[in-house]
C-alpha cells in the first residue's frame, strides 16, 4: 500500500511539474488571444466556453488573472463574473482532488513518525473555512499552489469549496471589470491600467488578511505542538 502511495504521488507530481514547465516556456498569452477571440465570436455561448475552459486552466498553471480580465472584455461585468466565478471554483475543485486523492496519502505517510509535523498539518485543517477565506483573499498566496496544497490537508471539501468561492469573489469582480474596459482583447491581456482606488482597497484587504492568516496559522501551530509535546518531567525532591 505505501509503495503505491509513493508511486501514485511520484507520478503526480512529475505530471505537475511538467504542466507548470510547459506553462511557463509556452506563450500563453498569445494562446490565450487567440482563444478569446474564438469565444468572442460564439456569442451567448461564451460565457458557457470561458467557464469550461478556466477548469483545466487552473489545474495546469495556466495564470487565472488574463483569463479573468479576457472574460470581462468577452463576455462583460455580469456574465464575465458568473463564467468566472463558476469555472474558478470548479476549477479549484478539481485541483483540490487531485491533491487529496493522489499526493496526501504519500505526505501523510510520511508524517506518521513525525508527530509534530502532523498535529500542524491537522491544525491547518481544523482552521477550515476562515483559513480558506482568508489565503484566499490575501495576495501572497498564488492561487494555483493554494488549490493543490488544500488537497494535502484535512480541510473539509465544504469550507474549502464555500471559503475559496468567496473568498475568490472580490478579485474576480474586480479583474472582469477591468477587462469590461478595455478597448481590444491585447489591451486586456497586456494589463495596462494603474492601480485604481478599488484594485488599492483590495490590495490593503489583501494585505490585512495575510497577516490575518500568519497569526491564525501560527497560533493553531501552537496549540498542535503543545498537545503533543511530552510533559515535563517531575522534579524529584
Amino acid at each position: 500500500m505505501a509503495a503505491r502511495r509513493y508511486l501514485r504521488a511520484g507520478i503526480a507530481a512529475v505530471v505537475l511539474v511538467a504542466a507548470g514547465v510547459a506553462v511557463a516556456l509556452l506563450p500563453v498569452r498569445g494562446l490565450l488571444d487567440r482563444f478569446l477571440h474564438w469565444v468572442e465570436a460564439l456569442g451567448p455561448l461564451a460565457p458557457v466556453v470561458i467557464a469550461a475552459a478556466y477548469v483545466p486552466a487552473t489545474v495546469l498553471f495556466v495564470p487565472g488573472s488574463l483569463l479573468t480580465i479576457g472574460a470581462g472584455f468577452v463576455a462583460g461585468v455580469l456574465w464575465g463574473t458568473v463564467a468566472v466565478s463558476v469555472g474558478s471554483t470548479l476549477g479549484a475543485l478539481a485541483a483540490f482532488l487531485v491533491g487529496r486523492h493522489l499526493l496526501r496519502d504519500a505526505v501523510e505517510a510520511r508524517l506518521v513518525r513525525r508527530p509534530r509535523f502532523q498535529a500542524v498539518q491537522q491544525a491547518i485543517g481544523q482552521g477550515g473555512f476562515k483559513l480558506v477565506l482568508l489565503t484566499r483573499l490575501s495576495p501572497v498566496f498564488p492561487f494555483s499552489f493554494l488549490n493543490y496544497a488544500f488537497g494535502v490537508t484535512r480541510v473539509r471539501l465544504r469550507d474549502y469549496l464555500v471559503g475559496s468561492w468567496l473568498g475568490m469573489l472580490p478579485a474576480t469582480v474586480l479583474y472582469v471589470a477591468l477587462g469590461a474596459g478595455a478597448r481590444s482583447v491585447a489591451d486586456a491581456l497586456a494589463g495596462h491600467h494603474g492601480l485604481g482606488p478599488w484594485q488599492l482597497a483590495l490590495l490593503a484587504v489583501g494585505i490585512v488578511a495575510t497577516v490575518a492568516v500568519v497569526v491564525l496559522v501560527t497560533r493553531a501551530a501552537r496549540r498542535a505542538l503543545a498537545e503533543v509535546a511530552p510533559p515535563p518531567a517531575e522534579e524529584t525532591p
